[in-house]
């Protein structure tokens, strides 16, 4: 099986080694990877905001970079979720690229999910001895329904004392230019999402979208927490090597 690798902004600026730890798991399973280096930033905070003009370029680049693909494979639902919910309607005059649109949707997918649904594996062979709780980030749970993946793949990691994190459906308010422009609510949402992750006493906490776990990460050391915040991709990997 052939796949591409999207890295989103986030993952390719701020945490490069998720993009490595992707790829790791995914050669071990079996897959023949590339990396289009045509891609750019899916367009999503100008989609967002409401900049549909000025995200038309960037959005056409990604029509372009993942044309010949056969699976894309991104660690980030919020840009999945962007490229769903907004290019068809951004192309829906123009007939080529919305069909490039639709056939770029039609075969994206968040990393568990690629793993578990389209990989079929729930069990990879990893091990990580640690508590572990998991936010679930909005886009995630809200849009693309991949929490049960993420589940799944955690009830088969081996020696993982999983515990569910409390109010695991709110947002950690990070949400985008949300938290800039309203962050006093943004830090307000942050503060009871850490103390919710303090009640598990978790000695690690996991997620799938990078922006969400940047947030949680900045506030937990801000309260001098040295929980570790890891992407699904990194326990994987990293259990996949014990």
């Amino acid at each position: 099986m052939k796949a591409s690798i999207f890295i989103t902004c986030i993952c390719d600026s701020m945490y490069p080694q998720v993009g490595d730890s992707m790829v790791r798991v995914l050669e071990k399973l079996g897959v023949t990877l590339d990396f289009p280096p045509e891609q750019t930033c899916c367009g999503q905070p100008a989609l967002s905001s409401g900049y549909w003009e000025d995200a038309k370029p960037v959005a056409e680049t990604m029509l372009t970079a993942f044309k010949n693909s056969e699976y894309v494979v991104a660690p980030a639902g919020s840009c999945i979720t962007a490229i769903k919910e907004y290019y068809p309607a951004l192309f829906e005059q123009n007939p080529d690229q919305y069909r490039q649109a639709k056939e770029l949707i039609g075969k994206i997918y968040e990393f568990s999910e690629f793993v578990v649904k389209i990989l079929k594996k729930e069990d990879v062979g990893a091990s990580f001895p640690h508590r572990v709780t998991y936010h679930s980030s909005c886009h995630a749970r809200r849009f693309l329904n991949t929490d049960e993946y993420i589940l799944a793949l955690l009830k088969n990691v081996r020696e993982i004392d999983y515990v569910p994190l409390p109010h695991e459906e709110a947002c950690c308010g990070f949400g985008g230019t949300f938290a800039v422009k309203l962050p006093e609510i943004s830090e307000a949402m942050v503060d009871e999402k850490v103390r919710n992750i303090f009640e598990t006493k978790a000695d690690v906490l996991i997620g799938t979208d990078l922006s969400c776990l940047m947030n949680i990460t900045g506030r937990l050391r801000k309260q001098k927490s040295n929980i570790r915040v890891m992407h699904m991709a990194e326990l994987l990997d990293e259990g996949m090597r014990t």
